[in-house]
């Protein structure tokens, strides 16, 4: 049997926080907070996809073991389940579409965090969200690539639904496929893990410059 996909596990910005107290005056460090706060809320419709996608993939693993117990004999059924996947294949593509619209959002609103900046006047503090707004800038870097290798793997995948419905697919073809789906959900892996490495990072050194700006936050939840 050969090796089943990877599984897409991403997660998202830490729980919005609130700002407490008052401030007699809009200053920057209130500017990247409001900012980057918005961002998380934006950020919403992108982990919502989670949920739906692990659900897809996991109805499509089903479908493609079920597939590959049958022998040629069934070869009509065959059709029907590789024909089922492929909607559900469609599915996955809709879902990542919605989360990848959902990133670019938030992202182009992170941009005026870079004009904030400029307002600090504080050096380290500048320094500290200088080197914030690179990670957040690291983890969309690793989000496309992410983002990628998935639409790649949506491409194989379907291809692969279409030779489950020729009558003379061969063992070759199929392996042949089925290795590169594997080596481009490798490639998924790999980036995943570095989104979720640099999102984790950023969470921490969020609200360490919130702590540091002498913001005073609680979480929201």
């Amino acid at each position: 049997m050969w090796q089943w996909k990877k599984v897409l596990l991403s997660v998202g910005l830490a729980t919005t926080l609130i700002l407490t107290g008052c401030t007699e005056k809009e200053q920057a460090e209130q500017k990247i907070f409001d900012t980057l706060e918005h961002v998380v809320e934006l950020e919403t419709n992108f982990e919502e996809q989670q949920e739906p996608l692990l659900q897809l993939e996991q109805k499509e693993k089903e479908l493609y073991d079920e597939i590959i117990s049958l022998g040629m004999k069934e070869f009509e059924q065959i059709i029907v389940l590789a024909k089922e996947a492929t909607a559900v294949v469609e599915e996955r593509r809709e879902h990542m579409e919605r989360e990848k619209a959902s990133i670019d959002e938030a992202r182009e609103h992170f941009e005026e965090v870079s004009t904030y900046m400029e307002e600090l006047e504080d050096g380290q503090l500048k320094q500290e969200a200088q080197e914030l707004y690179q990670l957040m800038e690291k983890r969309y870097g690793a989000y496309d690539e992410l983002y990628t290798y998935y639409m790649e793997a949506i491409e194989l995948d379907l291809e692969l639904y279409e030779l489950f419905q020729l009558e003379d697919l061969t063992m070759e073809q199929l392996k042949n496929q089925i290795d590169k789906i594997n080596d481009t959900y490798t490639k998924i892996k790999e980036a995943n893990e570095k989104f979720n490495e640099n999102t984790e990072q950023y969470n921490e050194d969020k609200y360490k410059f919130y702590q540091n700006a002498g913001l005073n936050v609680e979480y929201n939840n």
